[in-house]
């Protein structure tokens, strides 16, 4: 693949024991003849949420959670008798955005994506985690076949609900500055006439250096800020966006956290929107990046998950 240049510019109660390995990846479409197989719009008993400004001078703050499949949800999060065909449906009018990981097990075909796309409401985006076969290997400057076969794979079809490429690397991956980089410039940041927007989950804490921080400012690729205790928290702003996954939620809680929490989070976010940096997460270089607004994701995404939708729902209500 070719260099390309970047731009600097609880209603019930939920089940008391939950099934370790549910079903968590979303159902491919099934379609003939190349055509996606459309459905008719849920109906809908209020407006779908928009995403959320913290001001004139604001980004966009979207939450959700990881994938829309995942059977503790139905009575918790999901009306009872709600068919499984019409959950994505119901999701995305009660969140405003959702992380879609079956992507990263394996390659899914245009008409999938166009049927996700029919789906949700206007305002709502993606965000697609990247096929495994492009990050899981000992040198990353040899993922650009797989890179761009994942790619022209269909994912565009997902038009203008297509929000950042998240690109996932194994936690015994060390960082390498020579091979990160070569991976960061295989990264299209323009395609078809579309604009892509690359997100990378570090997890081993060789990655906490100023010079990773710096490839990723270079490349105008962000960094996921982890919430997950294993893992290195690298809050770092590296692009023109932000990027948070929220790992620590409870199932014991309504709201999977304290809405005192949940309400500390919402003003993280809101800073990062107008294009300031939380001075109470850590990060790896002092150097702070340009003040500008700046789009934020944020997904709730932790072990048991059942209260993962309330937690991102709570945090919109507080959005505003």
């Amino acid at each position: 693949m070719t260099k390309r240049t970047v731009s600097r510019s609880a209603p019930k109660a939920a089940k008391k024991a939950v099934a370790k390995k549910a079903a968590t990846r979303p159902r491919p479409a099934k379609a003939s003849a190349g055509k996606a197989a459309v459905s008719s719009p849920a109906p809908e008993t209020a407006e779908a949420p928009r995403p959320a400004h913290a001001g004139p001078n604001s980004g966009a703050v979207y939450c959700g959670i990881g994938g829309w499949t995942f059977e503790p949800w139905r009575g918790v999060f999901y009306p009872e008798g709600l068919s499984h065909a019409k959950e994505l449906q119901y999701a995305s009018r009660k969140l405003t955005s959702i992380e879609i990981n079956g992507t990263y097990y394996r390659t899914q075909s245009p008409a999938t994506y166009r049927k996700w796309a029919s789906e949700v409401p206007d305002g709502f985006v993606f965000a697609v985690k990247g096929l495994r076969y492009v990050t899981n290997r000992g040198v990353l400057a040899e993922a650009g076949d797989s890179l761009r076969k994942f790619l022209e794979s269909g994912v565009l079809e997902l038009g203008t609900r297509l929000g950042p490429l998240l690109w996932q690397m194994n936690p015994n991956k060390k960082f390498n500055e020579s091979d990160f980089g070569k991976f960061l410039e295989l990264l299209p940041h323009e395609m078809d006439g579309r604009r892509l927007r690359h997100v990378v989950e570090v997890r081993h804490d060789s990655f906490k250096t100023p010079a990773f921080i710096a490839l990723l400012r270079r490349f105008n690729v962000a960094v996921v800020f982890a919430e997950h205790a294993p893992y290195p928290d690298i809050a770092d702003v590296t692009a023109d966006f932000v990027y948070a996954r929220l790992q620590k939620g409870r199932d014991d809680i309504p709201t999977a956290y304290p809405p005192d929490v949940l309400g500390e989070w919402t003003k993280r976010l809101q800073t990062w929107a107008k294009g300031r940096a939380p001075d109470d997460l850590p990060r790896v270089d002092e150097t702070h990046a340009p003040k500008t607004p700046r789009d934020v994701f944020a997904y709730v995404i932790h072990e048991g998950k059942v209260r993962a939708p309330a937690a991102a729902m709570e945090m919109i209500r507080q959005l505003g």
